[in-house]
């Protein structure tokens, strides 16, 4: 089966930048359709963007304009590009397919904070 590795998280001013990575052990879009979902304290885990293998990109209302999620088959990584920062975002984030999951990574944690 496909793992999923996440990397990239930190703690960020608000209004800063990060990028997340998502690296799959084996072809990225294997399994269809990736997403970046978060999952903030006390609250369900949400998709915040999704990419198809042919490129097409969604957004949550909530990010949409400051996050960018891009792929790169050659290394077999899908990103998530973050940009004007808010508190509100303060969650882990994890990525998986979006119609054909696989087993849940550990995520990376990503606190915006002064």
């Amino acid at each position: 089966q496909v793992q999923l590795v996440e990397s990239g998280g930190g703690l960020v001013q608000p209004g800063g930048s990060l990028r997340l990575s998502c690296t799959a052990s084996g072809s990225i879009f294997s399994r269809g359709t990736m997403a970046w979902y978060r999952q903030a304290p006390g609250k369900q885990r949400e998709s915040v963007a999704v990419i198809s293998s042919y490129g097409v990109t969604n957004y949550a209302e909530s990010v949409k304009g400051r996050f960018t999620i891009s792929g790169d088959n050659a290394k077999n990584t899908v990103y998530l590009q973050m940009s004007s920062l808010k508190p509100e975002d303060t969650a882990i984030y994890y990525c998986n397919y979006y119609t054909n999951p696989v087993s849940w990574g550990q995520g990376t944690q990503v606190t915006v904070s002064s």
